[in-house]
């Protein structure tokens, strides 16, 4: 296959990372995102972009892109690119449910010399071994003969204005060494940032996964030592500030680890490395740690209000910031439903404010109902638990004319001075 200015793509999948892709690839050629909800079609084809990811400036700026939930309007695609939620299970077990749907659309357009290129990430070996006998048995087709497979793992960042897909560097692979540079070549036309080209689809699906594993360990680290500080009545931000002076120290900072990759992707290595008979201690311990941390929060306001004298049957508490991270609506695998959950389970009274996060996706996603407008003077105490830039901007007076004469201000972002807060991580 070569790859000319008519080579037509297509994008299965139009959330966070399919939808800048797209918009990227359709200033350049031709390009028809597909996804299965009618309603993201349709807002799409409006020009607007509910994940705030893409402006409507940016979406008429892509001349080349159509909107389509049909599938065999991509027929007339020859590279198709997945960009596909890969979540986890209840049990914290790979769901690769979405990534087996859209191979089975892909597959069912399939030709002879056409190349899949799969972005969601996924463990080593997940696409060879998962992906392309789908593709195999939809489209009656036979790998690396009649059709090609490329991995190129995504590396968005939700609600990041200043590291977008085409300038953050790309990896890039395929199933031979002619369709590795063409996917390659591919990516290096959006790519300003330049591109990798690794030696095998599975270092690829490695090096995306080892990426937020890294991470996760780190912060692990740092939620253990803040937990460790606060019992001996030291504050972890000044530590972490004078640590830093060191010019090889790493600057983590302790939180909720929450999202659709750091939380999710250390078990997509973990389910694999159990696959092959190795019990992952490392990743595993900093995979609990991180994921008690809601409990360990809630449990450190119980404590503060305690101390106050509240009666815990009658405390309300409000809690700012829902999304996984700030300024973004993403709540996908949000850690903050985690310490809403405990403090119910002490019968509190909890609301829940969060100026990005629209109230149906709450409702859908979580059973949470969001109060758009908190009232002053009735709350026992108050979670900063997302640093969305309209909370900071608040101050510190503000968000404490929340709470009674006698309440808790927890910042768990460390938005405000030391002083200003009553607990912090």
């Amino acid at each position: 296959m070569q790859l000319s200015s008519k080579t037509k793509i297509g994008v299965i999948g139009l959330g966070y990372v399919g939808l800048p892709l797209a918009v990227e690839f359709g200033k350049h050629r031709e390009v028809v995102g597909f996804d299965i909800s009618r309603t993201r079609i349709a807002s799409l084809a409006e020009g607007y972009d509910s994940t705030l990811e893409v402006s409507a400036a940016e979406l008429a700026e892509a001349k080349g892109l159509t909107f389509t939930n049909a599938a065999d309007e991509l027929r007339d695609c020859t590279i198709f690119i997945a960009t596909v939620p890969t979540p986890i299970d209840e049990y914290k077990r790979p769901d690769l449910t979405a990534l087996y749907s859209a191979s089975e659309t892909i597959g069912s357009v399939l030709k002879k010399g056409d190349i899949v290129v799969y972005e969601s990430t996924v463990y080593p070996g997940a696409t060879e071994e998962e992906c392309v006998p789908v593709l195999e048995r939809v489209s009656g087709l036979k790998y690396n003969a009649d059709f090609f497979v490329g991995y190129s793992p995504e590396r968005i960042n939700p609600g990041d204005k200043t590291h977008r897909v085409s300038t953050i560097r790309k990896v890039t692979s395929g199933s031979t060494p002619e369709i590795a540079d063409i996917v390659d070549l591919l990516y290096g036309e959006i790519i300003t940032a330049g591109t990798h080209k690794a030696s095998s689809i599975r270092v690829a699906e490695a090096a995306k996964v080892i990426e937020n594993t890294q991470r996760d360990v780190n912060i692990a680290l740092i939620n253990e030592l803040s937990i460790i500080f606060n019992r001996m009545s030291i504050d972890t931000q000044a530590v972490l500030e004078a640590a830093g002076t060191k010019w090889n120290f790493l600057p983590f900072r302790p939180g909720l680890v929450g999202g659709h990759c750091i939380g999710v992707d250390p078990y997509y290595l973990t389910h694999k490395a159990q696959a092959i008979g190795y019990h992952p201690e490392v990743i595993l311990a900093g995979r609990r740690v991180n994921d008690n941390m809601g409990i360990y929060v809630a449990s450190q306001l119980v404590k503060a209000l305690t101390r106050r004298g509240i009666a815990m049957n009658r405390v309300r508490v409000l809690v700012l910031g829902f999304a996984f991270k700030e300024n973004c609506p993403d709540l996908r695998n949000t850690r903050v439903i985690d310490i809403v959950s405990e403090l119910e389970q002490y019968d509190m009274h909890v609301d829940v404010h969060d100026p990005w996060v629209g109230a149906e996706d709450a409702r859908a996603e979580y059973g949470l109902s969001l109060i758009e407008d908190p009232k002053l003077n009735a709350y026992d105490a108050i979670v900063l638990a997302v640093a969305h830039k309209e909370l900071a901007q608040m101050g510190v007076e503000a968000v404490r004319a929340y709470g009674k004469k006698s309440h808790v201000l927890y910042d768990l972002k460390y938005v405000f001075p030391a002083d200003a807060s009553d607990i912090r991580l």
